[in-house]
């Protein structure tokens, strides 16, 4: 047991002193440590930066730089900092930097250290450009979706980049997506329409938006798209009307056309409407060469055209009366597939002899000074009547040339209608102003000219367009009358026929209860009592009535009167005998012809004041019933309306005079016989 004991003991001092001298030699070798893991530093910084701490044994050990990469470091003490402030984009291989560092003591082995330093990249470079504008040709009608170009940022920083584009609206071009600035079509793009596209593209360094990061760079690039006219249209007549069909484009033109005289050739370039033969390119920014040819319609070869002008001229003059239709083809030069035709319509006509002519050479016209737009001049200063001007052309039977169109020359205040009435635009500020009106014959382009003065005379109302008499007034105004003529006139027959029918009894009835409505308005008796001693006196001389044939106005109503001469002559004997039986009414239609009788005719005037008495000659016989009527209506018809009233009431007294009359007439004769056959 003690030997094993001993020996345990031994084994234990032996190894003690072995433990203690390898630990003087591991000691002896780490005079100077430093971490074994890479240290990091931010770039940009700042001069004296401590990048490592070196750990060392004692005091008097030495430390040297053995390897410093670009001479960025230096030791201070123990301490290794960097001497200036490190650039991550300026150095080699920022990623890892390799130091080392020498340990130096006496009756030490010396030994290396090595320092791995990271740099770290920090957000302190914007991103740019290659250039701050660029220039794009882009077609038009290029496809939708097609690639323009690809216009990419660099950023030393290394980071991911965001795009975005200006304008964001009505957006012709648009970016593929926000990391890929690659510009594509967005929409057909219309030389006519657009020529030039501005667009503004941004890059930043974070994502968007960049307020929720603290360091955040941007830069931008203006990019200048020129839109090229390509070949797409043919040549356009003009003038034309465009029209739109989906992306294409069109331009109808409605032909050209001229006149010119039958077996006449004209000089020079014919002057078509609405104006010469002429295409030009359909893409006016190529504006390419045109050539003219007629292609249809020239066989008798009347007609040339200027291949380069389009000018068409005659050749020969036209023999046939009537329309010469052309066909003209516009095409490029350099393109023939790039065509156009139209039509161009000459029409052949007889020779004009007569230019249009007014009526006047110059007219003299009136306006209110109140006048407004749309009132008449006036012909004249005391009425309402507007100034007509007329151009008359000999060329027609009737003077009127229906192509006649009326212009006016040198004034803003007028216009002419197509009848030749003036109408104010405006109202006038001046006392006169003067125009020329030209009559144009638009078939043949002849001109006739008259000039008008007009004068602006002191307002007496305002001139409207709706005062005064028009067609529509004046014909209702004629109907109204016309229908009070034909009344006045159906009474006036009835009454008349009344008489007609030989009962006095119910006529005197209705006589007196006309009358009695006469009375009623207010008429003067005077005038009445008047009239019956006019009648009482031609009582006396044995009156005799012949009544009106017909049912007519009563405004004449005739009274002729046959005076006996001797009332015991042999005749008169003669004939009482053979009227023994038989008693003629006074109101009989039969008119006695006998030589011995004359004829009174009693006739009113149109004042209506005094009666006409006209004894008609024995020597002339009495004219026949036609005539005698055709004398009383002519009188009929000069009465006005103001004695119509007098003349029916003049009438009514005579009838009622005249009707209580007859019986005693009738007794009177009765009495005569009755002595006659006695004697």
């Amino acid at each position: 047991m003690d030997i094993i004991f001993k020996r345990k003991s031994i084994t234990t001092i032996f190894g003690c002193l072995f433990a203690l001298f390898l630990h003087k030699i591991c000691f002896a070798d780490k005079i100077c440590t430093v971490p074994s893991e890479p240290v990091t530093i931010q770039e940009n910084n700042t001069a004296d930066t401590v990048v490592v701490r070196i750990n060392t044994i004692t005091k008097d050990v030495t430390l040297n730089l053995t390897e410093n990469p670009g001479n960025a470091f230096d030791l201070k003490g123990s301490e290794l900092i960097a001497k200036k402030g490190l650039d991550f984009e300026t150095l080699s291989a920022p990623e890892e930097l390799t130091v080392q560092i020498r340990c130096n003591k006496t009756g030490h082995r010396s030994i290396t250290l090595t320092v791995i330093v990271r740099v770290v990249n920090i957000n302190d470079n914007p991103p740019s450009f290659d250039k701050s504008e660029y220039t794009l040709d882009v077609n038009e009608l290029t496809p939708v979706n097609t690639s323009i170009a690809l216009i990419e940022a660099i950023d030393d920083d290394s980071e991911v980049l965001y795009y975005s584009m200006e304008p964001t609206e009505n957006r012709y071009f648009r970016l593929e997506t926000m990391y890929t600035p690659n510009i594509l079509v967005n929409k057909i793009l219309d030389y006519d329409v657009i020529q030039q596209v501005k667009l503004i593209l941004h890059v930043q360094d974070t994502p968007p938006p960049s307020q929720l990061v603290e360091h955040s760079f941007t830069a931008s690039a203006t990019i200048i798209v020129n839109i090229i006219d390509i070949d797409n249209r043919p040549p356009w007549f003009q003038p034309c009307t465009r029209v739109t069909t989906g992306n294409a484009k069109i331009c109808l033109s409605l032909g050209y056309r001229v006149r010119v005289n039958l077996t006449e050739k004209q000089d020079g370039a014919l002057q078509f409407q609405p104006g010469p033969v002429y295409a030009r390119d359909g893409d006016k920014s190529r504006n390419e060469e045109i050539s003219y040819k007629i292609v249809r319609g020239n066989e008798d070869n009347i007609f040339q055209i200027d291949e380069k002008s389009g000018n068409i001229s005659m050749l020969k003059p036209a023999d046939i009366a009537g329309p010469i239709s052309l066909l003209v083809l516009a095409s490029q030069v350099v393109n023939r597939d790039q065509f156009a035709t139209t039509s161009v319509t000459i029409e052949v006509m007889k020779k004009s002899r007569n230019a249009p002519k007014f009526e006047k050479d110059r007219y003299e016209g009136y306006v209110y000074s109140n006048s407004g737009p749309e009132n008449m001049v006036l012909r004249d200063r005391t009425s309402n009547r507007p100034i007509r001007v007329r151009a008359r052309d000999e060329d027609f039977a009737s003077g009127i040339n229906p192509d006649v169109r009326y212009e006016v020359q040198y004034s803003s205040y007028v216009n002419i209608t197509t009848d030749g009435f003036i109408l104010l635009k405006k109202a006038v500020r001046t006392d006169s102003f003067a125009l020329q009106l030209r009559a144009v014959d638009v078939s043949t382009g002849e001109i006739g000219t008259a000039s008008l003065s007009v004068t602006v005379v002191p307002s007496v109302g305002v001139q409207s367009p709706d005062e005064g008499y028009r067609a529509g007034d004046m014909a209702l105004l004629g109907f109204v009358m016309a229908a009070l003529l034909v009344l006045c006139l159906i009474v006036i027959g009835y009454l008349i026929s009344r008489v007609k029918k030989g009962n006095p009894d119910a006529f005197k009835s209705e006589v007196s209860i006309f009358s009695s409505k006469l009375r009623d308005t207010g008429r003067s008796r005077s005038k009445r009592a008047e009239l019956r001693e006019r009648l009482d006196a031609v009582q006396a001389a044995r009156v005799r009535v012949i009544p009106r044939k017909r049912q007519r106005h009563c405004s004449s109503c005739g009274l002729q009167t046959h005076t006996t001469h001797s009332h015991h002559s042999p005749a008169g004997q003669a004939r009482g005998k053979a009227n023994k039986h038989k008693v003629k009414s006074i109101l009989a239609k039969e008119r006695r012809k006998d030589d011995r009788q004359k004829t009174v005719w009693f006739k009113e005037r149109e004042d209506s004041s005094d009666i006409e008495v006209e004894i008609i000659p024995d020597n002339i016989g009495l004219k026949p019933e036609e005539d005698m009527e055709k004398i009383e209506w002519d009188f009929a018809s000069t009465q006005t309306e103001d004695s119509e009233m007098e003349l029916g009431e003049l009438t009514m007294l005579n009838i009622q005079d005249l009707s209580s009359r007859e019986t005693a007439i009738s007794d009177s004769r009765e009495e005569l016989n009755t002595e006659r056959r006695d004697q």
